[in-house]
């Protein structure tokens, strides 16, 4: 019998729920992973895991466990289990149903668990960290579009929010958040070149390299005055299925932002004192490194 797909409730900011246990499976390294109907647990996208796991426990019959790792798992059609990076269909494939695992270790429950009533509780100072670091991330995405829209040369036919040129979604190669900060690393290459975006020092603009103070300061202004204006966030959801497409919304200053996003985040910028930015190239300039602060209040 095919498990129905998880709910997930951590968009709304939810850290603890109760919920029966569907099924306990032994994963390829000997943990256990264990599926509940329902979860305010967020776990890792296998395809784009930008955002760490939820940590936290799971308890069963007055028995705390530590929920170690959060995955993604697929149940096929003809009953297959997958986990992570072995899911062998296209993530939202409707033929297969989409699980919260949470993992535990070796041994903790085995199959006579399925059916009882699990108490799930999120690690919500970690959760917490982790969602000014997502947030943080969005909004550097849209600062820094806008302090480097003078440098299209033209419309490379993707703009944001705002109707600047998306050079985030352009260039982006990896982005990744921890407990401190997100790290977004942009790739310059031929392609975005061709697009339209300028380099090199023209009669207008200075070489990137050379406009990074700039353009650094450019991005922390505009961060620093969103936070000042507390502006609101939410995650717009459609639904409670972990593979609901989740747009992420903030009502900035210069308007109101979306960005399609599966992860956590604030409920309004007021949780910060403050949000920077520090941006880097590497050496031989194809990739820009900008790296993201949060400090909460």
């Amino acid at each position: 019998m095919s498990l129905p797909t998880t709910h997930v409730s951590f968009p709304a900011g939810a850290v603890t729920g109760t919920s029966p246990i569907l099924a306990v499976h032994t994963l390829p390294d000997g943990r256990t992973a264990v599926v509940t109907e329902a979860t305010p647990f967020h776990p890792v996208d296998h395809t784009w895991p930008d955002q760490p796991a939820d940590l936290g426990t799971l308890t069963v019959d007055g028995a705390a466990h530590p929920v170690v790792d959060c995955l993604t798992g697929g149940h096929g059609p003809a009953g297959e289990f997958a986990a992570g990076a072995d899911i062998p269909v296209r993530r939202g494939d409707e033929e297969w149903s989409w699980l919260v695992l949470h993992v535990l270790p070796a041994g903790a429950l085995g199959p006579e668990a399925v059916g009882r009533t699990a108490e799930l509780a999120v690690d919500a100072e970690r959760r917490a960290l982790l969602s000014a670091a997502h947030t943080g991330c969005h909004l550097l995405a849209l600062a820094l579009n806008a302090a480097l829209a003078p440098r299209w040369r033209k419309d490379p036919g993707r703009a944001d929010a705002f109707g600047n040129p998306d050079f985030d979604s352009l260039a982006m190669d990896t982005s990744a958040m921890d407990t401190e900060a997100s790290t977004d690393i942009y790739r310059i290459g031929k392609s975005l070149k061709k697009k339209g975006f300028t380099v090199d020092a023209t009669e207008e603009l200075p070489a990137l390299a050379d406009a990074l103070p700039a353009l650094t300061a450019d991005v922390n202004a505009r961060l620093a005055a969103w936070v000042a204006a507390d502006a609101a966030v939410r995650i717009d959801v459609p639904g409670p299925e972990l593979t609901a497409r989740r747009r992420w919304h903030a009502d900035l200053p210069d308007g109101a932002a979306e960005i399609p996003c599966g992860g956590t985040h604030l409920h309004h910028l007021g949780e910060l004192v403050e949000l920077r930015t520090e941006l880097t190239l590497s050496v031989d300039g194809a990739e820009l490194i900008a790296r993201t602060s949060p400090k909460r209040a």
